[in-house]
């Protein structure tokens, strides 16, 4: 991929055999993400696990103190009193027959962020082959499967996310938004990692966190450090 002179100027500043502690490091994210909109900010997890054993699998959820900065549209699949405590929670989309027969005859997925109560879950099954590729199948790991659905709703709204090791045993996550500004982008920072300590397998051997990498969405690169 060719690379534009703006990433080519920002690239100058950081120095890619140094690891940076996490102010020095995002501050640098911040101050090379030179793009005209907001950029978001990810973090790149490598982790010492094996993706191919069951035992080794990574994923959960944490709410980052911050918020992402961006605006996710909650579907809450439910009936009766928990669709109305939905609606009353701030859910964007609420249904029940309806929205899967929607999603399952238009390929509809127009949200972000799918919860629903466990006595739906049998027909959310029906959608799963088009919720699951695209990482919306409710879950109950991470919280989208629940009879308490307004505390999904707040926490998803709040910030909440979801991190999941991938097939290279690498966890990619958003953590914030350029703007935020390097305090509040280390606190995210944080917050996630001690997830993510805390999630580390028994079967785990050897080290755990190999390398952590944050970048804007334009940006180059920087590798970071965390003590646990």
């Amino acid at each position: 991929m060719k690379q534009g002179k703006r990433y080519k100027e920002s690239a100058k500043l950081v120095d890619r055999a140094k690891i940076y502690d996490a102010a020095e490091g995002f501050q640098l994210v911040v101050d090379t993400a030179k793009a005209k909109f907001d950029e978001s900010v990810e973090l790149h997890v490598r982790l010492g696990v094996d993706p191919k054993q069951a035992d080794q699998q990574v994923r959960g959820v944490v709410v980052l103190p911050n918020g992402t900065g961006k605006k996710v549209r909650v579907l809450v699949i439910a009936k009766g009193d928990k669709a109305d405590e939905a609606l009353k929670a701030g859910a964007d989309i609420v249904g029940a027959e309806d929205i899967i027969a929607k999603i399952a005859g238009e390929n509809w997925i127009d949200f972000d962020v799918c919860v629903t109560t466990p006595d739906m879950m049998g027909q959310v099954g029906r959608v799963a082959k088009i919720l699951g590729p695209k990482g919306l199948m409710p879950n109950p790991k991470s919280g989208t499967v629940t009879m308490d659905v307004a505390k999904a709703i707040n926490d998803t709204k709040a910030g909440r996310v979801e991190y999941r090791l991938d097939k290279t045993a690498i966890i990619h996550c958003a953590i914030g938004k350029k703007s935020f500004g390097s305090q509040k982008l280390v606190e995210n920072y944080t917050a996630l990692m001690e997830a993510l300590v805390k999630a580390k397998p028994a079967a785990a051997k050897g080290t755990y966190l190999k390398s952590i990498t944050a970048a804007s969405t334009m940006g180059p690169g920087v590798k970071l450090s965390y003590k646990a």
